[in-house]
């Protein structure tokens, strides 16, 4: 490697941690005072960078925001939908799916995941890009991921898929309504335990192998 290369290689390396630690800082701030409660000056501060940084990494606080929200909302869904192996025989759909629900549930009710989402929602009158980027990176991804999934068990005879996408929507909300709901509304003593989200996971696996099993 030559000494050019090494510079270049040892500033995108800054870069890029620079980038991280404004991430991050955003995180807390944002979590912490809201949207119109975070101070771009004091999170330059947290950061450990100046603000101009800042705004030559992320353009403006909107955009800061809405690459927050992709990123923390990615990272959920990468532990759900990363490659599992399909199932191979209609005796295995049932375990299956409940464990893609079971980690559905983990990934998706998390303190500060449903923090951001309320944050989100509360903003989305003002700023409704927010909100396309929490959907397109949460809800909408994931239905994607299932509707694939549901296309190539369908193909194998394993489920009677007409539509897939619908199917997706369907079993996403089985799984994710009701314990959301009571975690969005009720706070975080309300996301189930263990116990609770096998017990819910299988209630719903029941009914959708009920319209959709062959």
């Amino acid at each position: 490697m030559t000494e050019s290369n090494l510079r270049t290689v040892v500033a995108e390396s800054a870069s890029a941690r620079k980038h991280r630690a404004i991430l991050e800082a955003a995180e807390e701030m944002f979590l912490r005072g809201g949207y119109l409660g975070t101070n771009m000056d004091e999170l330059a501060a947290l950061s450990q960078v100046s603000k101009q940084t800042v705004y030559k990494h992320f353009g403006s606080k909107e955009a800061l925001f809405v690459e927050l929200v992709t990123t923390m909302t990615d990272a959920a869904s990468d532990r759900v939908h990363n490659e599992v192996p399909d199932p191979e025989a209609a005796s295995e759909l049932p375990a299956y799916l409940e464990r893609y629900a079971e980690r559905q549930l983990v990934a998706v009710m998390t303190p500060r995941l449903l923090q951001l989402r309320r944050l989100v929602i509360g903003e989305v009158g003002r700023f409704p890009d927010l909100a396309r980027a929490l959907h397109a990176r949460g809800p909408k991804r994931a239905m994607a991921a299932l509707a694939g999934v549901f296309r190539r068990l369908d193909e194998r005879g394993l489920l009677a898929v007409e539509d897939p996408d619908v199917a997706a929507s369907q079993f996403n909300w089985l799984i994710m309504g009701e314990p959301l709901n009571r975690a969005m509304l009720l706070g975080d003593a309300a996301i189930p335990d263990a116990r609770a989200r096998r017990q819910h996971a299988a209630a719903a696996v029941r009914m959708f192998l009920a319209a959709y099993g062959r």
